[in-house]
């Protein structure tokens, strides 16, 4: 199993949930964030929560099979993208297991 991470523009994060949706990946989880990278949006602005300067981004989490994974980070690329500075970018790592906290058992790749 993959876990990808991406971090995507808040105005381009539905266009990415679209295309994943449609393309079979049903789970994901989304979280507001905030980027620290070289690239600096024209709205960057200073963090309410934290002493620096920040750019706006949506954090999105998945787990797939290893078999599906450079399919959702194609998917992520083409309908994150703007052709601008600081579009984002994605981490890829390996998953050992997975576990339902409900009955504490093992998924099967299968499950995911």
């Amino acid at each position: 199993m993959k876990e990808i991470k991406a971090f995507v523009k808040p105005n381009r994060i539905q266009k990415v949930i679209d295309a994943l949706t449609n393309s079979g990946f049903k789970s994901m989880t989304l979280s507001q964030a905030e980027g620290t990278g070289a690239f600096k949006s024209k709205g960057a602005k200073p963090s309410l929560d934290f002493h620096i300067t920040d750019s706006p981004v949506v954090k999105l989490e998945l787990v797939c099979q290893n078999e599906d994974a450079q399919n959702a980070i194609d998917l992520i690329i083409a309908n994150g993208k703007t052709n601008e500075q600081g579009d984002g970018i994605i981490y890829m790592v390996n998953i050992e297991d997975a576990f339902q906290i409900k009955t504490g058992a093992s998924l099967k790749q299968s499950d995911i």
